[in-house]
């Protein structure tokens, strides 16, 4: 499935890459918010997707600070 490969390429990547996508995500987020405030955006599923994968970022991150 297409998010069993994204976590996968999340899982081989550093803790400063992670960090990276995490700011990234949450900005798409922000400006989709934006977006959906001003009736200017068509997709509005993708907030719930941007949502979702920065809830994934996390639980990566969080994964690796415990170790595992």
């Amino acid at each position: 499935m297409k998010t069993d490969k994204y976590i996968a390429d999340l899982r081989t990547k550093s803790d400063a890459e992670l960090s990276s996508d995490l700011t990234a995500a949450k900005k798409e987020l922000f400006n989709l918010r934006f977006q959906n405030a001003t009736n200017q955006l068509d997709n509005t599923g993708r907030i719930r997707e941007v949502r979702k994968n920065i809830a994934r970022i996390q639980t990566i991150i969080t994964e690796k600070a415990a170790g595992k």
